[in-house]
């Protein structure tokens, strides 16, 4: 089952709310299905209007190659010809720098992806894990392999 409409809420909730209590820069959180498709976006004031496209693609990117994103900055850093050619093929919706999430359930089923941008791209990846532990769910970013 993909990530809930309520559950999506609150992680964008949670997720901007520790932003908020942290000083980090306006965030904009963007949260998908396992399709890639937009499930719910949440944009502070003050937040670009390139962000919801760049929170989007942070999380986009990590669903259609199917890993995460230390994995996919990984693959970018060992082979960039082959990464330009997939941002090139995914119309410029790959991003492999931290603040995109893998969101699974307690059992390990991919359930969406999240994606932040506004601030440093750790604190992103932050407010994400805050926004999808809120949730209940289990933040998946690659640090933890």
């Amino acid at each position: 089952m993909p990530i809930t409409l309520d559950q999506a809420q609150t992680i964008v909730r949670a997720a901007l709310e520790h932003g908020t209590q942290q000083g980090f820069q306006p965030l904009t959180v963007s949260v998908l299905d396992p399709g890639g498709a937009l499930v719910a976006l949440g944009r502070q004031d003050g937040s670009g209007y390139l962000r919801p496209d760049l929170a989007t693609a942070k999380a986009w990117g990590l669903l259609g190659m199917g890993m995460t994103n230390r994995a996919l900055a990984a693959r970018a850093a060992d082979s960039p010809d082959i990464y330009t050619s997939l941002v090139g093929l995914a119309g410029g919706k790959v991003v492999s720098v931290p603040g995109g999430v893998l969101v699974r359930d307690a059992d390990g089923v991919l359930l969406g992806a999240v994606g932040i941008s506004g601030d440093a791209s750790l604190n992103d990846e932050a407010a994400a894990v805050a926004g999808i532990e809120a949730a209940g769910l289990v933040a998946q970013t690659g640090a933890e392999d």
